[in-house]
């Protein structure tokens, strides 16, 4: 029996483990959103489906002695293609940066075809693993129920995800990680390959019969309402923990912990139903169900909201929607005849979730409305089940009466308010809406909750630049105190928005954005007419150029062809947003914004967020680089809220005596007095729990 618990547990981990890790390797190169999470969600669930379909295959379609050579043959091939990868790659599974994308085009495509090409093959394997082992437990050890070891593997799973931010993200370089994931494959294949060997000769040893087996534990035959709950339920337990997740990565930042923390509570929940009846109660979860509702419910509609109070919300809401869809799941299990079967629809089901808010919910909607329309699902399940077994009739009439008045309320809070909302798009880079501000006369470009850029719509007042960009904000000073101003200066912007930086432009400027979003790029330039900083700033002799793509990737690609910017100010403004790209911040970031920096440039960053106190990060990445670094903190005007925001800027600059102009004495914070002891942030380290205000 040990062999069996080693095999489908390193499995199990190792699954788990690489999900994390590759998603953290690619993240930088499709611009840190937190759409990338999905993708490579989806990627694995249909990895998953595709490893349930070949032991579905393999256990009912293969005579028993000839699964472990066709098994083996299988195993050996993967270790073959690890070991060729890691020739060219700087680690078994991790890709070599030669794979970075071009484009920004079809981004969920490319990500499916990279992993496909890194992890597919031992992805696949290791997918297959614990239908095969518990269907060869059962042949091996008759009479014994095998979901135990379901259990187990979640349980291997879960310790997988966990010590990945914990202790394996911390410890390791993303290289090391990717061998020791590869030799810990390796080990796996090796008792896998040993167990696979054995079962026939154990089958042949206890005479067990496939026929005496399935007439010993016969069942009736599983409905089409089973089948259809199969996918139903394990659908909707993916559905909203993607939404759960986007939601929790919008609102901080998409980094492995928030990844991890709902996608654990998705395993947990696995763990603990498939444990044993005594582990979930209809009504017990139905009542949980509702009050982490109503604190989801307040979460959505109060964004001021403290972050780890809705951090807190939705990972026990999106328990107790998991511990019904798997606790109902396990309710409804069939036979160890029907394992394989049962696992493989569990999987689709799975797969049809992640595909659902992948490609589905972005082409049918225009926000995130697939969080409510799980939820409305999870209820209905629930009205549904109501008068089935293990409720009373008092209960089933509670549960049936509030799940009815549930949906009817999300329903409500789902319709949005169009009073101003007079444009809104949806993509992989998120949910984007246009609100018209008639009291002020400004248009607003709003993602998720953060305001990315304001205009006045009046003629006399378009070129005002507003929002975080204000004449007395640290960028605007930046701006008109630089030696250079009005001399053809030479701006790079991460981070277009609407472009306001723009009005600061005088004739023979260049103003060069990047912007990885083409949603934003087309709203800037004007389409639909809403913003027209760009315009009127070529209007005036402004030189406005954009780069599609990653800041990041695109700096990087400016330096291979030799075409350093020699920028007079560099402006970072990618932070503001209640998700931030961390690779943006990491000591390599700062080295290549220094790379294209001149020699009396500034480097100034946007730090103004709701729940992330960056100032440490900055200050260190300054230290390292022996910069001068000023903190400009403006409060808006009393009498301009709506147009007028408040901003925190960072200046760091190789020239000090930049901060002795008239204009900024006085007005900067140079935090000589900083003492933080962080650990600087880097490619292959970040922790995102040490800037939480």
């Amino acid at each position: 029996m040990n062999k069996y618990i080693i095999s489908i547990f390193i499995s199990a981990f190792l699954l788990f483990q690489v999900q994390p890790m590759i998603a953290h390797y690619i993240l930088p190169w499709f611009g840190g959103t937190n759409g990338v999470w999905s993708a490579v969600v989806l990627f694995f669930q249909l990895m998953l489906v595709g490893g349930y379909l070949y032991a579905n295959w393999l256990i009912k379609s293969v005579d028993y002695k000839k699964q472990w050579k066709i098994h083996n043959i299988l195993l050996l091939f993967t270790v073959g293609t690890i070991i060729f990868l890691s020739l060219s790659w700087p680690a078994p599974v991790i890709p070599s940066t030669n794979w970075k994308p071009t484009s920004t085009e079809q981004p969920v495509i490319y990500i499916l075809f990279l992993l496909t090409i890194s992890v597919g093959l031992p992805y696949f394997t290791l997918a297959s693993n614990s239908p095969l082992i518990q269907s060869w437990f059962a042949q091996t050890h008759v009479g014994q129920s095998p979901y135990w070891l379901y259990a187990l593997s979640n349980a291997g799973s879960l310790l997988g995800l966990l010590s990945y931010p914990f202790l394996v993200e911390p410890s390791l370089r993303l290289s090391e990680q990717g061998w020791l994931w590869s030799g810990l494959y390796i080990v796996f294949a090796a008792v896998t390959c040993f167990i696979a060997w054995s079962v026939p000769r154990t089958r042949d040893q206890i005479g067990y019969h496939r026929d005496k087996d399935v007439q010993a534990t016969s069942a009736p035959q599983t409905s089409f309402t089973s089948y259809l709950l199969w996918l139903s339920l394990s659908a909707v337990a993916t559905l909203m923990m993607l939404s759960v997740t986007n939601r929790l990565t919008q609102e901080v930042a998409p980094v492995p912990l928030l990844w991890i923390l709902p996608l654990t509570i998705y395993l947990l929940s696995f763990t603990i139903a498939f444990a044993g009846e005594f582990y979930y109660h209809r009504f017990a979860f139905f009542i949980f169900l509702t009050v982490t509702s109503v604190g989801v419910i307040a979460a959505l509609l109060i964004p001021t909201m403290p972050i780890l109070l809705q951090i807190g919300s939705y990972l026990l809401f999106i328990f107790a929607v998991c511990m019904i869809a798997h606790g109902e799941l396990y309710h409804l299990r069939p036979a160890p005849t029907q394992l394989t079967s049962f696992y493989l629809l569990v999987s689709i089901g799975g797969a049809l979730g992640g595909f659902f808010v992948n490609f589905i919910a972005p082409l049918i909607f225009d926000d995130y409305w697939e969080l409510y329309i799980g939820w409305i699902i999870v209820y209905s399940v629930l009205l549904f089940l109501a008068p089935k077994k293990l409720n009373t009739r008092r209960q089933s009439y509670l549960i049936g009466s509030v799940a009815t008045v549930m949906i009817i309320f999300i329903g409500y809070i789902m319709l949005p308010d169009h009073q101003d909302t007079i444009w809104r798009d949806r993509n992989f880079y998120g949910a984007l809406r246009v609100v018209e501000n008639k009291q002020e006369g400004l248009n607003l470009l709003i993602h998720g909750s953060t305001v990315h850029g304001t205009q006045f719509t009046a003629a006399d007042k378009r070129d005002i630049p507003t929002g975080y960009y204000h004449l007395d904000s640290g960028i605007g000073l930046a701006l008109t105190t630089h030696p250079h101003y009005g001399q053809s200066m030479k701006v790079g912007i991460i981070g277009l928005g609407v472009g306001t930086l723009a009005a600061y432009g005088q004739k023979g400027d260049v103003y060069r954005f990047y912007e990885i979003n083409p949603l934003v790029i087309s709203i800037a330039q004007g389409e639909h007419g809403f913003f027209s900083f760009l315009s009127d700033s070529q209007e005036r002799g402004v030189t406005i150029e954009i780069v599609s793509g990653d800041a990041r990737l695109s700096l990087e690609q400016e330096l291979a062809r030799g075409e350093a910017q020699s920028y007079d100010l560099i402006v970072a403004d990618a932070f503001s947003s209640d998700s931030i790209p961390v690779h943006l911040l990491t000591l390599e970031a700062f080295a290549l914004y220094l790379q294209h920096l001149a020699p009396d440039g500034i480097l100034a960053v946007h730090i103004s967020n709701r729940h992330l106190d960056l100032t440490p990060i900055i200050w260190k990445a300054a230290r390292h680089f022996d910069l001068t670094v000023g903190i400009i903190r403006t409060d808006a005007p009393p009498d301009k809220e709506a147009s007028f925001f408040p901003s925190v800027w960072v200046l760091l600059t190789r020239q000090p005596t930049i901060f002795n102009h008239p204009k900024l004495v006085g007005k900067v914070d140079t935090l000589e007095n900083d003492t933080s002891n962080l650990r600087p942030w880097t490619d292959d380290y970040s922790n995102l729990l040490q800037v939480i205000k």
